[in-house]
């Protein structure tokens, strides 16, 4: 059965790979983003992959929660949204700035939480419906290389936590998705390693948690919940010494 799937960062690399698979399925498709110059390219290149509709909304920005009520109104009807808009900071900048630090986290979280509770909402008038989040493993544990980061996606997981209890009763599905190391734009400085996953894959694991998996958290790839099993069982005691 194919479903009409709103995407909001709809150009970041692991959303495009997943539209695409999207698009193979059939599914229409509403897309947002900051550059509406990608955002054309990429609803040409879906219509081709076989999309039921491509639908282009307007401009979003993640700084501009005023904006949110048009752009969903301009979206419509929808079974699917996949939230997939997020920035990686400069860790030490913003230990300097504070209203950098800050910044980061209204984009991270709160402009998330603004459209989640917007989105959860019209799922609960409509009597159906699946939020899918892209969060990260790095809101599992503190670390002192990337903790603004971090805090802001631990307390997106902590949010949408709460959301899915109280959205469960109600036939509304809730899913956090985890990326560990995935390789795309936003971590073109960071050295790869051995754990890096292209977004190709990191989008097939989407995929399958938008129209397959039945979990409501899922790892992407699966190997990231036994890392961070192991991670999380450290003791404070000696995770605060260390150089992670």
């Amino acid at each position: 059965m194919t479903q009409t799937t709103l995407i909001l960062g709809a150009t970041s690399a692991m959303a495009e790979h997943t539209a695409r698979l999207l698009a193979d399925d059939g599914d229409t498709l509403l897309l947002a983003a900051r550059n509406p110059e990608a955002l054309e390219t990429l609803a040409a290149d879906l219509s081709t992959r076989g999309a039921a509709a491509v639908k282009v909304l307007p401009a979003f920005d993640a700084l501009a929660p005023d904006t949110f009520p048009e752009l969903l109104t301009a979206a419509g009807s929808f079974d699917r949204v996949l939230i997939a808009y997020g920035n990686l900071p400069d860790q030490a900048a913003c230990e300097a700035d504070p209203k950098l630090a800050a910044k980061e986290i209204e984009v991270n979280l709160g402009s998330v939480i603004h459209l989640c509770t917007l989105i959860a909402n019209h799922f609960v008038e409509q009597g159906h419906g699946t939020l899918a989040v892209i969060t990260s493993v790095a809101g599992l544990r503190g670390r002192q290389s990337n903790y603004v980061y971090g805090s802001a996606k631990g307390g997106l997981n902590l949010f949408l936590q709460g959301l899915r209890n109280r959205l469960a009763p109600k036939n509304i599905r809730v899913l956090t998705l985890l990326p560990g190391f995935v390789d795309t734009p936003m971590t073109a400085d960071i050295k790869k390693g051995p754990l890096f996953v292209p977004a190709a894959k990191a989008g097939e694991c989407i995929h399958k948690a938008l129209t397959k998996c039945k979990n409501d958290i899922v790892y992407v790839p699966f190997f990231w919940r036994y890392i961070m099993w192991i991670i999380r069982s450290i003791p404070e005691c000696i995770f605060k010494k260390m150089k992670l």
